[in-house]
């Protein structure tokens, strides 16, 4: 998680009017970053800026940008472009200050059992009472309303669109893991936590996806579509943990584990695109090679306005149904026949110069699996650097992968899928399942 003391230092000088009684402020001009006092209800303690720009239509749209630990609101504003883009487009953008302590400074609560509980109380609250003061306060259109964070906000992101799906439209988490990740505040910090260390985000797509329907239960209506990002190379939330939260959106919105395409939009951009069956993309990935604990960073937050349709293109439709490729990315599958009562093994390549992920489907035959082990013979000069869903011997050469606790037992004819990511190519993979 981002640590920015010197910006929880500047941001301290006015916390002694919070708390105060006072009258709503006038709407911001020469679009300035407004501090709100008395924005409503406010559980979890929270500080609130917001940036209205000058030229906005009479009901904006309103996205909620929230930082990293040790950050803070307004430091946020200053290093990202989100009201940059506001000007240009139009909206309002709410930036929450975190006032609970976590080990890294104060950080967004997605560990406590309030902050898991739609109207639990702690922080979800009182975002939710933020945008509440914007709709009333400057017109914003409760129809287009948005989540945005980077690390700890990124983390938010996917818990405020799993506790209020009927306030958010969309939200784009920056290094963010699944909602329910952390089991509590002893669990958050990433050197001692089960959710950031591994053992506790090994679970199955259904379980991420019952944790998100268990927030909000008896919901029906419309989900709000989510897009992730993360470095490959980030080791404070691990990249592993984009295709756990990949699993739980997905599994959420009912749809394949498999891509529906896959585009390198950008160098070093590696995009998986899950659409529903009218071709609406619900979930967007992006793998940004090379890049640690340190996004969004140039133009990222310019894709994450125009996944939320602010940008007047209405958001991203697709009505494609194969997987797309580009000069440099590309998407190979190899699959190998089981014997009968065996499984079957598949990869999915999404590959690029020097680097890419595997996603392995292991399929069951005419008889149910108590485990299995997939063994894949890889190219000289393949390393794996890491991988998901799966136990592994050695990093090159041939590796064996055996299931871990929760996805060794699979019906017949049904399937589970585990990933790597690594150096070199990946093309000529092929390969083979025993059932154990």
């Amino acid at each position: 998680m981002k640590i920015t003391r010197s910006l929880v230092l500047a941001a301290a000088a006015s916390l002694a009017v919070a708390g105060l009684a006072t009258t709503a402020p006038p709407p911001a001009s020469a679009a300035t970053l407004t501090e709100v006092t008395g924005f409503g209800d406010n559980p979890g303690g929270m500080r609130m800026h917001v940036y209205v720009p000058d030229s906005r239509p009479a009901n904006p749209g309103i996205v909620v940008a929230m930082h990293g630990c040790g950050g803070s609101g307004p430091g946020f504003y200053s290093g990202s472009e989100f009201a940059s883009l506001a000007d240009r487009h139009g909206f309002v953008v709410v930036y929450p200050s975190a006032e609970q302590q976590a080990g890294f400074g104060k950080c967004f609560d997605t560990w406590s059992d309030a902050a898991k509980r739609r109207g639990g109380g702690s922080d979800p609250v009182s975002i939710v009472s933020m945008v509440n003061y914007v709709q009333q306060r400057y017109g914003g259109d409760p129809n287009r309303v948005y989540a945005t964070g980077s690390s700890s906000g990124g983390m938010m992101t996917n818990h405020m669109l799993a506790l209020y799906p009927d306030v958010f439209k969309a939200g784009a988490a920056f290094m963010g893991v699944p909602f329910n990740c952390f089991a509590n505040a002893a669990d958050y910090p990433p050197g001692s936590s089960r959710c950031t260390g591994g053992g506790g985000a090994n679970r199955t797509p259904q379980q991420w996806g019952d944790a998100v329907r268990q927030a909000y239960p008896g919901y029906t209506g419309t989900r709000p579509r989510v897009q992730l990002w993360h470095g490959t190379n980030d080791t404070l939330v691990p990249y592993s943990l984009l295709q756990e939260a990949i699993e739980q959106w997905t599994d959420v919105f009912g749809l394949s584990q498999t891509p529906t395409s896959t585009d390198t939009p950008q160098t070093n951009w590696n995009r998986r695109r899950y659409n529903d069956a009218s071709g609406t993309t619900r979930v967007e990935a992006y793998s940004v090679q090379g890049a640690g604990h340190s996004l969004p960073s140039a133009g990222m937050a310019a894709r994450a306005i125009a996944f939320f349709g602010l940008d007047g293109t209405g958001g991203p439709t697709s009505t494609t149904t194969t997987t797309t490729t580009t000069t440099t990315t590309t998407t190979t599958t190899t699959t190998t026949t089981p014997a009968p009562g065996g499984c079957t093994a598949s990869v999915s390549l999404n590959s690029w110069t020097g680097g890419f992920v595997a996603t392995v489907k292991v399929v069951a035959g005419a008889s149910a699996l108590r485990g299995w082990t997939v063994t894949t013979p890889l190219p000289t000069g393949t390393t794996v650097t890491n991988a998901w869903g799966a136990r592994r011997s050695g990093s090159s050469g041939t590796v064996d992968w055996t299931n871990v606790d929760y996805n060794g037992s699979v019906p017949a004819g049904r399937s589970v899928e585990f990933g790597f990511q690594g150096t070199g190519t990946g093309t000529g993979i092929t390969p083979t399942c025993v059932a154990s």
